[in-house]
């Protein structure tokens, strides 16, 4: 029995040291542009039954709760939590932000899209604009050398203001995604998701438009991580594995005493 309670207790030292894992990485992104914290769930191992409840305790009678016997705890998945952090302003007007729900689309390589709040944009060489690692906004729009005052609606059209001319010209729209389960989607690194059978395929469409976000010009998404509650969470994390640590400990020390005088 002594030995099972030690298994138990190492099961619930991986599910802390998993949990810290998510907090460290929480805090490590704390000034990474849109990024979203994680959260660790858990879930109960298998039980063993010894006695079920109903089960009959004597010809005329029958047990009210049972002998269940909990075997320790598994992490059950991470899951990232979409609140929207601040919108702060930079003054760029190739910063985009999505105020509301919603990712922009990218061209990845190999052909894969992906897709992102990190509205830190620039303009390529070729005047396509493209994420900070060069990946191609979709749908591809091209700002022509040369062009002023780059204008951007909250409908995600892009205006400027080209050589030798006076007046604003159209150059495209920016488009803006949203997923049936937005918390399916699949991190990437990179800031980036994809989409997966859980998240259900994207609806691509005109910013403010069924349910999605407007574009913000100008502004950044600051990371949506509470520095205060991830400390609170580590050092709660912190406790829970000591306790645990202790479990094994006191186990080990029954252990002894069984061998050393019985």
């Amino acid at each position: 029995m002594t030995t099972a309670a030690m298994h138990i207790a190492r099961t619930g030292l991986d599910a802390q040291d998993m949990r810290m894992r998510v907090i460290s990485n929480n805090l490590a992104n704390v000034n990474t542009t849109a990024f979203k914290r994680d959260r660790a769930n858990f879930a109960t191992l298998g039980y063993q039954v010894v006695t079920a409840p109903g089960a009959q305790s004597t010809q005329s009678t029958q047990y009210a709760t049972g002998l269940n016997l909990g075997t320790g705890v598994r992490v059950q998945g991470t899951a990232r939590i979409d609140t929207e952090g601040s919108l702060n302003t930079t003054g760029n007007s190739l910063d985009l932000a999505i105020d509301g729900d919603g990712y922009f689309q990218v061209q990845m390589p190999g052909g894969e899209l992906g897709y992102t709040r990190a509205g830190n944009f620039s303009r390529s060489p070729e005047g396509l604009l493209v994420t900070s690692d060069g990946y191609q906004v979709m749908p591809g729009i091209t700002i022509p050398q040369g062009a002023s005052s780059i204008t951007i609606g909250t409908d995600g059209t892009v205006s400027a203001t080209l050589p030798g001319q006076t007046a604003a010209q159209t150059l495209g729209q920016i488009q803006v995604a949203n997923f049936p389960n937005a918390a399916g989607l699949q991190s990437m690194g990179d800031n980036y998701v994809k989409e997966t059978a859980a998240s259900g395929a994207a609806d691509l469409g005109v910013p403010g438009e069924n349910g999605r976000g407007t574009v913000r010009q100008g502004m950044l998404e600051a990371s949506n991580v509470n520095v205060v509650e991830e400390l609170v969470d580590m050092i709660e994390t912190q406790r829970a594995y000591e306790v645990n640590s202790k479990m094994i400990s006191a186990t080990d020390d029954m252990l002894k005493y069984v061998n050393q005088n019985i």
